[in-house]
């Protein structure tokens, strides 16, 4: 890493009608560097993002590229200039292949013709340099999530980028596939590439980035090494206050079972699945990505048919010809995708809180709009929803006050046993101290709750229980939570059906083989 910036930011604002998102901003970095680009949603990020993008201009401030002072008016500026973005939805075409989106808008024709072969050995080389086996000929559509962001890194590549901008690049990776990332990511720091890395999760930025760059309300408030801070002040900085914990401590007494499955079966993700959820606990179900933990919470709402196998709650077999009988049986689902199935985002906060609870509120074929309102405000309160009014669209909210409509609407049908799937993804830190306080409230009265979570530390923190499943199955289940660790998760994730004996001392084993 040379003293010089790569790039280097000075004064940068930007202004929206009614919103000043980042005021007298500046930033450096290094060739060589990983810059970790920290906020809560609504902190200025992805404002600054565009800008350097070069999607949205700035009211004032420079940018300098190597020393050389740029104007990025569009997005072929900034290619120009060497910025790659590679942002959380990927920019390909479905339909091409993966050369053809590594060279579109940049083919090379001898005589009118393209030249196809030079192209996919090119494409092939690249793959290779990143630790690739991926075929230049295979359609994007077709691709993991992880080989599409491969194709996005070799497109960076192909241009001479020179400054790399990540936005939330694990969101949907699973751990091995974070950790081929993270080789990349190295070895292009190595080459002398200067990374912007804009990640939630604090593990990711100690294990790679060597600054932390901290924005809050569109402002600067510290940069620092990350070799010199510890995670409580980076939380600090980020949300403005002291957390005393991130993961609020369980006092919730553990009751009775309530619900039950048994050898549940339904397709290739789900096979031979048996557990409980007992009252005023909170279990945690994990795995790697296609392991089969959104298809077995789905069973468990009726939004998939089960082949074979049993649910029964509280010791009474359960039917589910869909999630409207879950949902007047008390169980509901919080689903992983928010935003396209969870919520009507063009819909405003009132009238997704009521569609399912409109039977609550309606009388002889009437609905009774002033009781809706008064349950809303009542559940604004308790969960700590900001929105300026009710009537706004549910969209406009942050990803934390989104998640918390949605858990709102089900409290108000009168949920018992709360689904979560993926609870806190794409939320900052403070909306997810929030979330899991919510959550340990709800345990407190009683409520039966499954997490399913892809991050480790989330379930590590949080669950009474963890269950992971590897192909489809249990693999095992960790009951002495406190003393296990990321790497018990992950070998019984990878490793099916292999657990360790039990703890010295403990009544309990720390794994043992799930049913």
């Amino acid at each position: 890493m040379t003293d010089a910036p790569l790039l280097s930011i000075t004064g940068l604002s930007k202004a929206y009608p009614g919103v000043q998102a980042l005021r007298d901003i500046p930033m450096s970095l290094h060739a060589g560097e990983v810059l970790a680009l920290l906020g809560e949603n609504g902190a200025g990020k992805s404002t600054l993002i565009k800008i350097l993008a070069g999607a949205v201009r700035p009211d004032a401030g420079t940018i300098a590229v190597a020393g050389q002072a740029l104007t990025l008016r569009t997005p072929l500026d900034s290619r120009r200039a060497g910025i790659a973005v590679i942002h959380q939805e990927f920019n390909l075409v479905p339909t091409l292949s993966a050369a053809d989106n590594l060279f579109l808008g940049n083919d090379r024709a001898r005589l009118g013709f393209l030249r196809r072969g030079e192209e996919s050995r090119r494409a092939q080389t690249l793959f290779h340099q990143l630790g690739a086996d991926l075929s230049p000929d295979a359609l994007v559509r077709d691709l993991s999530v992880a080989q599409q962001q491969i194709v996005e890194i070799a497109r960076a590549l192909l241009g001479d980028a020179r400054i790399l901008i990540l936005d939330e690049p694990t969101a949907a990776l699973a751990p091995t596939e974070v950790q081929n990332l993270f080789a990349i990511l190295r070895d292009m720091k190595a080459r002398g590439i200067g990374i912007v890395y804009v990640s939630h999760r604090l593990d990711e930025i100690f294990a790679l980035a060597d600054r932390a760059h901290v924005l809050r309300d569109g402002r600067h408030v510290r940069t620092a090494r990350l070799a010199d801070v510890t995670r409580a002040q980076l939380i600090e900085w980020m949300v403005g206050r002291p957390l005393d914990q991130e993961f609020p401590p369980g006092s919730a007494p553990i009751g009775a079972v309530r619900l039950r499955a048994q050898n549940l079966r339904a397709g290739p993700r789900v096979r031979d699945v048996s557990f409980t959820l007992r009252a005023g606990e909170i279990v945690a179900l994990t795995g790697l990505v296609g392991s089969g933990r959104t298809e077995t919470a789905r069973l468990l709402f009726g939004a998939d048919p089960l082949e074979a196998g049993a649910l029964f709650l509280d010791d009474w077999l359960l039917r589910l010809a869909g999630p409207r009988d879950a949902i007047r049986r008390g169980i509901v689902l919080l689903t992983e995708d928010r935003k396209a199935q969870g919520l009507i985002l063009a819909h405003s906060v009132s009238a997704n809180f009521a569609l399912p609870n409109l039977n609550a509120w309606s009388s002889c074929g009437w609905l009774r709009p002033k009781h809706e309102r008064t349950a809303l405000a009542q559940f604004a309160q308790r969960l700590s929803i900001k929105m300026p009014s009710p009537d706004m669209p549910v969209g406009h909210l942050s990803g934390g006050n989104q998640q918390k409509v949605f858990l709102a609407k089900w409290l108000q049908a009168n949920a018992q046993i709360v689904l979560f799937d993926e609870p806190t993804r794409g939320i900052d830190v403070g909306a997810k101290v929030e979330i899991y306080r919510l959550m340990r409230d709800l345990a407190r009265e009683g409520k039966a709750i499954l997490m399913v979570t892809s991050e480790l530390p989330e379930a590590l923190g949080m669950a009474d229980r963890i269950l992971v499943m590897h192909e489809g199955r249990l693999s095992g289940e960790i009951t002495d939570v406190r003393r296990a660790t990321q790497e018990d998760i992950l070998r019984l994730a990878v490793e099916a059906g292999r657990g360790v004996g039990p703890s010295p001392g403990s009544s309990h084993g720390l794994m043992s083989k799930g049913d």
